[in-house]
């Protein structure tokens, strides 16, 4: 959960005023709104005739910041998988893959790439800048399916579907979770643009509850030590002698940087439970941190699918061993290509229902934006994106999916704090300034 840096940087003092956008209502895509919306403007063909259906990954590899390779690995490894079993409706997919390089000029460029390429849809993509590709995609009418839901832009956009319900759910999600069981609640989250939307929704599941707002610590997004912050967090966190604090680390890559600082100073204080979302952390970082004896144990997390042990996964499962076996970029237990999975599943299961017609940017819009029901084996449940929908969010029309998991890090491991989902469009609701 990163955004554009400031210049700003560590700061304890009270939060700048913030405006959430989440409010529980039923909302219209206006037609006049944007051209694309309602079909003014045709879009590309890369799926017409009998060649094959053309679409696009990207996401952002070998930087300094947030790296999902395993999004565009297991695009090209779907790919190998649906043409190894006679395509879609007979016809070969073919996968472009574009690293954006955490970069809105590198993002702008392979949105242009993918109108210049004639894609059917961008698919199971990650980038932070989503002001630099959407523009392209908007203009050329190319459908952006299955986003990893990091900014808020991919909930806007009428040419946006996304599969979950991005990090607002998570973070409101962690909140609800953490009010059960936590005393004072410490967050520590990057002084940019986009943390300082956190602390609200955060405040906003811990309100459910009937829990106090969270304390709000800043820090530089690039910052290479958190020994300062850390200190402030735990400070709260342990104000309260009667009840166990938590400590929330949302600070993306840097989670890890910080959990150093942490497993330091917290030697100095009374223990404290962290609370995180998954992308914050996931299984493989668990492992390389200590398993078990690491910092992470006992950890509550919020996240958006089951946990990776779930059963559910298993068609993923074999697709990555029939295809990708050995491919270590491709991490089963990570959420960006669990994302991609789905929005792959999404894209399949539309093109098998356009069956013999066209299969254009145009035509699979209108598919979606019809009301076509997708089932994606329990993962999520059923996604649907119908302009007249009620969904969870009037600002955000493109929310479908609102439900969230309640995970614990037990012996090492992610497993499930309780069973099936939990739906935060009601505590979304409560955000506010």
């Amino acid at each position: 959960m990163t955004g554009r840096r400031r210049t700003r940087t560590t700061s304890p003092t009270p939060p700048r005023p913030r405006k959430a956008k989440l409010l529980y209502a039923s909302a219209l895509v206006a037609c006049a709104s944007v051209a694309v919306g309602c079909g003014a403007i045709p879009g590309a063909t890369g799926g017409s005739g009998d060649g094959p259906v053309k679409v696009m990954t990207w996401a952002p590899e070998k930087t300094n910041a947030t790296n999902k390779p395993g999004m565009p690995a297991l695009a090209k490894a779907y790919a190998r998988w649906v043409n190894a079993h006679g395509g879609i409706n007979g016809r070969q997919l073919e996968v472009l893959t574009c690293n954006d390089h955490n970069d809105s000029v590198a993002a702008a460029h392979c949105a242009e790439r993918a109108a210049d390429e004639d894609v059917v849809a961008v698919v199971g993509s990650y980038s932070q800048h989503s002001r630099a590709f959407l523009a392209p995609l908007e203009s050329a009418g190319i459908p952006y399916l299955g986003g990893f839901g990091v900014t808020d832009d991919e909930f806007t956009s009428p040419i946006s579907y996304p599969v979950n319900g991005g990090q607002g759910v998570l973070l409101a999600g962690l909140g609800e979770q953490l009010g059960k069981s936590c005393g004072p609640v410490s967050l520590i989250r990057p002084d940019t643009i986009a943390g300082d939307e956190l602390p609200v929704l955060l405040d906003a599941g811990l309100k459910a509850l009937g829990h106090p707002q969270a304390a709000d610590q800043r820090a530089a997004e690039d910052a290479s030590e958190y020994s300062r912050p850390t200190r402030l967090a735990l400070e709260h966190a342990t104000s309260d002698p009667s009840r166990q604090g938590c400590v929330v680390p949302a600070l993306g890559d840097r989670t890890n940087t910080f959990m150093d600082s942490f497993r330091r100073d917290a030697e100095d204080y009374r223990k404290v439970h962290t609370g995180t979302v998954i992308g914050n952390v996931d299984q493989s970082l668990i492992d390389a941190t200590g398993g078990k004896s690491g910092p992470y144990e006992g950890s509550y997390v919020t996240g958006w699918y089951p946990t990776a042990d779930d059963a559910r996964w298993n068609p993923m499962r074999a697709v990555i061993k029939e295809q990708a076996f050995g491919d270590n970029r491709i991490d089963p237990g990570d959420a960006g290509v669990q994302t991609t999975w789905i929005a792959y599943t999404v894209l399949k299961k539309s093109i098998e229902a356009l069956g013999a017609g066209e299969v254009s940017p145009r035509a699979l819009r209108r598919e979606l934006d019809n009301g076509f029901k997708v089932n994606t084996g329990g993962v999520t449940p059923t996604l649907s994106w119908r302009f007249d929908a009620e969904t969870a969010a009037a600002d955000f029309p493109r929310l479908v999916n609102a439900d969230v998991t309640f995970q614990v890090i037990r012996g090492g491991q992610l497993t499930s704090q309780r069973s099936g989902f939990v739906d935060m469009a009601k505590t979304l609701a409560t955000a506010e300034q």
